[in-house]
This record gives structure tokens, C-alpha cells and sequence, in this order.
């Protein structure tokens, strides 16, 4: 039966992260669930406090969304839930449009989780995994940092007790600074106790579920002493049972604002679950199917959207939590929405009585999570560039928004990108001190030997790095100690060559050749002779001055190299 269930899920090309199972793997993975549940739930509860959701639909977001995705997703290890990042990008700007926690926010929040799930559809269809890696590691470290800051200082007002709430993080720190004097003493020490034991226990006895623990100690406590009663906030009548399944409204004037909160949502969830998916898959030697995860995404957030919940993500937190205790596959995702259920049956009656400051004080520590100060300070350590750029878009985070600073930081992945390939490296081949050649950077007076330059671009030529190119080379040849005959241009790292830089290239190849310097193309590959020749530039140089190899450009220019040999110029 195993086998035959396994076949057919093959064949629809469904459960790709739950098959190959046996009974053995089953009941580990089963197991790893439930220590999972008792882990995650309470963080879920508090991703709802983030996003301006009611308690409950956090419970919504570990149910149908995780079945959907473990039902079309491919990554056996990946945990779609409620996410931190994802929750604060879409309150920011709906907490502009409704009142939070209101019926009319929940259904808005309802239509960004079915944008986001369209656009996430439209990715699988056209295969746009690959946009995941537009967003560098290091920007995305400093986005969640700055998400980091800006959640916890949200968190600030609900851990002392203090009334009133600001969309940015400024005003949120000016509006507790001015409610200093109206901190409730008891608030604040049960969020002190609750935040401590949560990052000791996190250093020392990572196993324990402290969360879970501070949750029912919390409802406990409250129901028995009756914290209401002593200004010790809770959360209220929590409405209990499964999800209803409602169709998402909103105006057109709702859904075009809507619009670029979903895709900032998206951009953030193809970049945190394809990290997460590529991680756990190369950990186990596992093969990753980025378009099907997308498509199972695309399910879960559909499935959001459906029970009234929200925007669905794949966590690299809670897959890493998921890793810990065990889950080898979506099996333990499975087991823990079968728990979600028996809490949503039986159990969410008691959630009425869970203290903000619990719950914010869990969230808290969720947030000082995101700010991973160790691979901030070894960015720092190997790239200072990187870094500023990581300490910069956290800032954007918190000084314009999460909305604005997710586009920032996509802006800054591409940006560095273009950066390298706009001024890349140049170099010349030199003698070295035991008279073998050596790469040393393109500076005016360098040569490799009398009448000869062999000169290296480090990335492809196109209509914004072309007059670097065309600079380096008449400085290099004007400035050379003999006249030079021969100007070897190492093209190793050159693969294409579009219309604006053939124009450039092909009249430095000609103004040279009138003046007596014969230019030749060495390391020439494939890709970089078929644009040569389309672009009329081999006619230019001569096809018998375009080599394959250095060593054959070489042998042209009548050299012969110190030693028999040339070090690698790459």
C-alpha cells in the first residue's frame, strides 16, 4: 500500500517531500512533529501578534497552508508557516488602511496572502526560481536585522504595560520613552522573567520548549489569579473550531495598493525559501527543485487566503528549529497540523487567557533572533564593502519601513552586482622575481616584456564598462617603457559582448592597427567569438589573431616565456 501510494504521488507529481517514507522514517518524523508543534505554536501565536492578526489565525497558518505545501512543495525540509519578516511587511501598510486585528484588516490581509500566492503561481509557470538570487546573502542578513530592531521596539510598549501603539519605530521609541513614568511593574517583570529564561535555556537547554512552557504557565496564572484584574493585559475571547473558508474581498482601490505589499511579500519568501530549501538539501545531499517549491508556496498562500489567515513563508528559523529535533521530511509538517487541529478543537478557549506580555515577550526574543551579530561581524571582518551595505539596508528597515526596505534591499543585491561588472579587476602580466609571468593590476608604465602587453578584463564587456576597457588600454600602450608591437588581450573572463562595446572594441582594434600595434585575442571562447563575428569585429582583428589559448597567442607574437610556463591569470 506504501509503495503503491508512493508511485501514484510520483506520477502526479505531488508529496515529492514526503515520499520515499518508510515506517521507521514515519514514526521519527511523526514524533519530530510533535516536539516541532510544541515549539513553533507559540511562535506562531506571536508572528499573529506581528502581523495585527487575531491569536487564532496564527494557528490558521501551521493547518491547511503547511498540508498544501507539503502536498505540491518538493523540499522535504522546509517549514511554511507565519514568518517575522513577511508579517511585518504586510502590517506595516495595512495598519495604515484598517483598523488592527479588525474584520476589515483580516480580509485585507486575506487578499495580500492571494496576490502573493498568484504572483508566486506566475513565478512557478514561467520558472522564476532563479530570481531568488538577486538578493545577496549578505543584504538579506541586513533586512532581517533591521527587521530584527524594528519588531522588538514594536514589542517594547505590550512587555511594559504601556497603552498605545506607532506604525514607525521612531515614534514607537518616543512614545514609550514618554510613557516611561506609566510602566506596570508587574508587566514588566513577568516579560523579564519570560525573555531571560527563554535566552538562557536557548544557551544551555536548547531542547526545552521554554516558549510552549511560558504559554500554559502564563494562561494558567491568569486564570487562577485573575490578571485582568490587576492591569495585566490578555488577550481575550479567542474564537475556537477549524477555519472558515471565505472567499478574500477588497476595492479596487484596496487591491491596487495591495499590489506592491504582495510583491515585497514575495520577493521576501522566494529569497528565504530558496536559502532555506538550498541549505537542508545540500546538508542531506538532496536534490532542490526551486519551481516546485514555488508552486507549493503558491498552494499554501492560497490556502491563507482561504481560511481566513496570512502570508505564508518559508522560515529558515523554524526549518532550522524543524532540523533540530529531527524532521527528515514533510511528514513531521503533516503531524504537526494534525496537533494544530486538536489545539484549535480543544484547546483555543484557554488562549483567552494569555498575557500580551507573554506573547510579546516570546516575539521579543523571536527578534533579537533575526539580528545574527556573528556573520554581521564576519562580513565585517572579510568585507568591509559588504558590510556597510548589510548595516545600511537594516537602517532602511527601520528608519522607512519594512515595505521600502525589502525594494532597498533588492535594489543593493543588484546594484553590487552591477558594481563588480561595471569596474572590474584589470590586470598585466609581468615579470616576476623568479622570471616567471605574473598577474599584477593594469597600471600605465607596466608591460610583459619589451614590445608585448598581455592584458587581462575581468568581466564581460558591455555599454557601461567599455570605456574602461578602451582607457586601460591606450594609457597602457601610451605610457609602456618600449613602443609596443604586440597588445595580447587575455579574454578569458569575457563571455559576451553586446552591440555598444563591439562599436568601442572594434574601433580601438582599428585606430591601433593604424598605428602600427597588432592586437590579439587569446583564451577566446565560444560564445565570445560567435559575438566577435556578428558584430564584425573578427574581420577588424583578423581570424587568425583570435586564439583559444595564450599559449598559441603567444607563439604569434614571437615570445618565448621565461620558464616554459605562464601562471594562471584567473
Amino acid at each position: 500500500m506504501r509503495d503503491t501510494l508512493a508511485n501514484l504521488a510520483t506520477r502526479l507529481g505531488v508529496l515529492k517531500g514526503v515520499f520515499p517514507l518508510d515506517r521507521s522514517a514515519a514514526a521519527r518524523d511523526a514524533l519530530a512533529g510533535v516536539q516541532l508543534a510544541s515549539m513553533d505554536i507559540p511562535q506562531v501565536l506571536g508572528y499573529a501578534r506581528i502581523a495585527g492578526m487575531p491569536a487564532v489565525t496564527g494557528l490558521y497558518t501551521v493547518f491547511l497552508p503547511l498540508i498544501a505545501f507539503a502536498f505540491f512543495g518538493a523540499s522535504r525540509h522546509l517549514v511554511v508557516a507565519a514568518d517575522s519578516a513577511t508579517a511585518t511587511i504586510f502590517a506595516s501598510r495595512l495598519s495604515t488602511m484598517a483598523p488592527v486585528s479588525s474584520a476589515e484588516y483580516a480580509a485585507l490581509a486575506a487578499m495580500v496572502a492571494l496576490f502573493t500566492a498568484v504572483l508566486l503561481l506566475i513565478a512557478r509557470v514561467f520558472k522564476l526560481g532563479f530570481l531568488a538570487d538577486f538578493l545577496s546573502r549578505t543584504v538579506l542578513i541586513g533586512f532581517l536585522a533591521g527587521v530584527g530592531v524594528q519588531v522588538g521596539i514594536a514589542m517594547l510598549g505590550d512587555m511594559f504595560g504601556l497603552p498605545g501603539h506607532a506604525a514607525r519605530s521612531i515614534d514607537q521609541l518616543a512614545l514609550v520613552a514618554r510613557d516611561l513614568a506609566r510602566i506596570n511593574p508587574a508587566t514588566l517583570g513577568i516579560s523579564t522573567l519570560v525573555v531571560v529564561s527563554i535566552l538562557v535555556c536557548k544557551r544551555f537547554l536548547p531542547r526545552v520548549p521554554v516558549p510552549l512552557i511560558a504559554v500554559v504557565a502564563g494562561i494558567a496564572a491568569s486564570d487562577f489569579y485573575g490578571f485582568a484584574a490587576h492591569g495585566i493585559a490578555i488577550l481575550g475571547p479567542v474564537e475556537g473550531g477549524l477555519p472558515p473558508l471565505r472567499v478574500p474581498s477588497a476595492t479596487w482601490q484596496q487591491a491596487l495598493d495591495l499590489l506592491p505589499v504582495a510583491a515585497s511579500c514575495f520577493v521576501m519568501i522566494v529569497a528565504q525559501s530558496a536559502a532555506a530549501s538550498r541549505v537542508f538539501a545540500e546538508r542531506y545531499h538532496e536534490p532542490v527543485d526551486t519551481n516546485a517549491d514555488l508552486l507549493g508556496l503558491a498552494a499554501a498562500n492560497a490556502a491563507a487566503a482561504f481560511t481566513g489567515a496570512f502570508v505564508v513563508n518559508g522560515s529558515p528559523t523554524q526549518t532550522a528549529m524543524a532540523d533540530r529535533v529531527g524532521t527528515r521530511s514533510q511528514f513531521a509538517q503533516l503531524t504537526f497540523a494534525v496537533v494544530v487541529v486538536a489545539v484549535l478543537l480543544f484547546f483555543s478557549r484557554f488562549l483567552q487567557y494569555l498575557p500580551h506580555c507573554i506573547l510579546a515577550s516570546i516575539v521579543f526574543t523571536i527578534a533579537l533572533g533575526l539580528i545574527n551579530l556573528k556573520t554581521l561581524f564576519l562580513i565585517r571582518r572579510e568585507s568591509p564593502g559588504e558590510f556597510t551595505l548589510a548595516v545600511f539596508t537594516a537602517a532602511a528597515v527601520v528608519l522607512i519601513g519594512v515595505e521600502h526596505g525589502i525594494l532597498v534591499a533588492v535594489a543593493f543585491s543588484l546594484l553590487r552586482h552591477v558594481r563588480h561588472s561595471y569596474r572590474p579587476h584589470t590586470m598585466v602580466l609581468v615579470p616576476g622575481d623568479d622570471g616567471v609571468w605574473v598577474p599584477v593590476p593594469a597600471v600605465p608604465g607596466e608591460q610583459t616584456a619589451p614590445g608585448l602587453i598581455v592584458y587581462r578584463f575581468g568581466a564581460d564587456l558591455f555599454y557601461a564598462n567599455d570605456h574602461f576597457f578602451v582607457e586601460d588600454t591606450r594609457q597602457l600602450i601610451a605610457q609602456a617603457p618600449n613602443p609596443v608591437r604586440w597588445f595580447v588581450i587575455d579574454a578569458g573572463a569575457i563571455t559576451d559582448l553586446d552591440y555598444s562595446a563591439a562599436r568601442s572594441v572594434g574601433e580601438l582594434c582599428q585606430t591601433l592597427k593604424q598605428k602600427g600595434v597588432d592586437v590579439i585575442f587569446a583564451r577566446v571562447n565560444r560564445y565570445l567569438h560567435s559575438d566577435m563575428d556578428r558584430h564584425g569585429i573578427t574581420p577588424i582583428v583578423g581570424a587568425s589573431y583570435i586564439f583559444g589559448t595564450l599559449h598559441e597567442a603567444l607563439l604569434l607574437a614571437g615570445v618565448r616565456q621565461p620558464g616554459a610556463q605562464v601562471k594562471d591569470t584567473q
